[in-house]
């Protein structure tokens, strides 16, 4: 039997997510989830597709197309996740999937698809994609039951952070709350020049996933200090939303929330930490390498429509250096009301 392209549907949900959990290399940014989660929190449209043999599903392409006026019009698989692209169990799936998003980007008139492997993958070497040079790694690392072992892997200078914030008294909280996150949140990316998401698309991702995120937060006395929401898969937990106010550095919030949300995952059956994207060179890049996190390449691949170039939507990008200086200056209230309406487009 050949394989058949069908466009995710409700009745379809629980098995797209059951052959995710299948795939070794399926990640939580191929989960069904994420299709709700884009249209209601950003209003993009999503063409989530699998193919399908003989009733049973194949493969998956979890697909959004994130359509601005400020930052353009792309297809990427997966918008706002840093992992994505086709999840197949054979060649011919995958190549069916592949054909599926090529022929959207000619229909919609898009000017680039965009895949987001966390790992290589070999069709593009045929078929004229592009590959991103070098700019995003990403930051996996096996932790233990014993949480004794996972501070004792964490390098020397590293661990006496983690001490500090012990000695300091901060104490960390799990649960559901997103204001808390959000309010921390905010502060931290306004500090970064970065626009910042509603507190109402924190909420939307605690919804859909349910038990399969939580927010930890770092308590000096009662204020909260840092704060970050983690997506838990199989045995794995990546912290992906997180931050931590001015306060927090000199009281080592920071380095006590990350192994805060180690500890508590691994004493919840966790055994593989994704500290998550950055930028070669960055900050947060030394931050994670400092943990005694060794970075992997992440494959992030492209077809572009004639004419038309990679997007290029990071603050690393020469021409976003004046908007950064600009958003470091702004009220945390202004920056809260303008933030949501700029970051949708940047996917």
């Amino acid at each position: 039997m050949f394989v058949v392209v069908r466009s995710l549907d409700a009745a379809s949900e629980a098995a797209w997510d059951r052959f995710v959990e299948a795939m070794p290399t399926g990640t939580f940014f191929h989960r069904a989830g994420w299709a709700k989660v884009i249209e209601t929190a950003f209003g993009h449209a999503t063409q989530y597709c699998f193919t399908e043999r003989d009733g049973a599903i194949t493969g998956v392409l979890p697909l959004g197309r994130v359509k601005t006026l400020l930052f353009g019009d792309t297809l990427i698989s997966n918008p706002f996740c840093v992992y994505g692209g086709p999840l197949a169990a054979d060649a011919e799936s995958e190549a069916a999937l592949v054909a599926h998003a090529e022929s959207l980007l000619v229909r919609t008139g898009a000017s680039a698809l965009e895949f987001r492997h966390l790992a290589s993958a070999e069709y593009t070497v045929a078929t004229g994609w592009i590959e991103r040079p070098d700019l995003y790694v990403t930051f996996r690392k096996s932790i233990d039951a014993d949480n004794e072992r996972n501070m004792k892997a964490i390098p020397r200078k590293q661990r006496a952070m983690v001490r500090k914030g012990i000695q300091n008294g901060l104490a960390s909280v799990a649960n559901r709350d997103v204001g808390v996150l959000h309010r921390v949140y905010a502060e931290s990316v306004r500090n970064l020049g970065t626009p910042v998401f509603s507190r109402r698309y924190f909420q939307i991702l605690m919804d859909v996933f349910g038990d399969a995120a939580d927010v930890v937060t770092i308590l000096d006395q009662e204020t909260p200090i840092a704060s970050v929401m983690n997506f838990y898969f199989r045995e794995e937990v990546l912290p992906y939303y997180g931050g931590g106010t001015l306060a927090a550095r000199g009281r080592a919030g920071n380095d006590f929330l990350y192994w805060e949300t180690m500890r508590r995952a691994a004493d919840r059956g966790s055994r593989l930490f994704d500290f998550g994207r950055s930028k070669i060179g960055t900050g947060s890049f030394a931050f994670k390498h400092n943990w005694g996190f060794e970075p992997e390449k992440l494959h992030y691949r492209f077809r572009l429509k004639p004419g038309s170039s990679i997007p290029d939507h990071n603050p690393l990008n020469p021409k976003y250096r004046l908007f950064i200086a600009a958003w470091k200056r702004l009220p945390l209230p202004v920056a809260n009301l303008l933030g949501p309406f700029i970051v949708r487009g940047v996917g």
